[in-house]
């Protein structure tokens, strides 16, 4: 059966899309610890990030540094905190989480919430600071 992501990469499953290209996706994730939380992942459905071929895996972190530097440009933060739990969802995924302090990335804090508007402008704000 596949992963939630692989129906978002599908088509299956609407999300609030960043940034795409063959092989990854960039999406806003829809209960963010802060404004701009963004999930990074292959569309290849692996389920831990070191079972990935190298240059796969290689090229999530080289992506995900890209949309981290327009997520930074637009959420006004410290600096992007990266973390991979993979205990979730069976499928390999970076989160970015804009970072004010150490505790933004505490999982266990309450979820924010937003309109599906906003989540449409934080996501356009972001794609729209991609440098290619």
């Amino acid at each position: 059966m596949s992963t939630i992501f692989t129906r978002i990469v599908n088509g299956e499953i609407p999300c609030y899309k960043i940034a795409e290209d063959e092989n990854f996706l960039a999406f806003l994730d829809i209960n963010p610890l802060q404004e701009g939380h963004t999930l990074v992942i292959p569309k290849m459905e692996v389920n831990y990030i070191f079972d990935m071929e190298d240059d796969l895996h290689a090229g999530l972190w080289n992506y995900a540094r890209k949309i981290g530097k327009a997520l930074e440009k637009v959420v006004p933060c410290k600096r992007i905190g990266i973390t991979v739990i993979g205990l979730e969802v069976p499928h390999a995924h970076i989160h970015l989480i804009p970072l004010k302090t150490l505790y933004d990335m505490d999982f266990r804090k309450p979820k924010l919430s937003f309109t599906p508007e906003e989540f449409a402008d934080i996501a356009r704000r972001i794609a729209d600071a991609i440098e290619e």
